[in-house]
């Protein structure tokens, strides 16, 4: 699978943003998604996941309140919403995907990646 996120950009602190992931290929339903970001100099940070179906979640608790992932099957789609954005959320977001069943949280265990999108959070 393909994927190519897109989305990102410049907001104020507090603001929203919503960034997707569009994925190509077949079987999209058969993969667990998921969000990680890299802020400059720091390692690759989970966001959160989401099941094949879209039933169970999962988020770092850095973003939990304020982050929702959400998907679409039909359209081949995974999306964040981001709410209440922090100068702290500044980064490269990377959509991945991984084969079921497991919300994981590490990088290794997922074996597509898109490009990043890059989102940066003014004071």
């Amino acid at each position: 699978v393909q994927l190519q996120a897109s989305g990102g950009g410049l907001v104020q602190a507090g603001g929203s943003l919503r960034l997707s992931c569009a994925a190509s290929g077949r079987m999209f339903s058969t993969y667990v998604m998921a969000w990680f970001r890299q802020a400059p100099g720091k390692e690759y940070e989970f966001v959160g996941a989401i099941s094949l179906g879209g039933g169970s979640t999962a988020y770092a608790d850095s973003v939990k309140g304020r982050f929702t992932i959400s998907r679409d099957n039909a359209r081949n789609t995974v999306t964040l919403q981001m709410n209440s954005l922090k100068p702290e959320d500044t980064a490269v977001y990377y959509c991945a995907a991984k084969k079921p069943y497991s919300l994981g949280s590490s990088r290794g265990e997922y074996d597509y990646w898109g490009q990043g999108t890059q989102v940066t959070v003014s004071s």
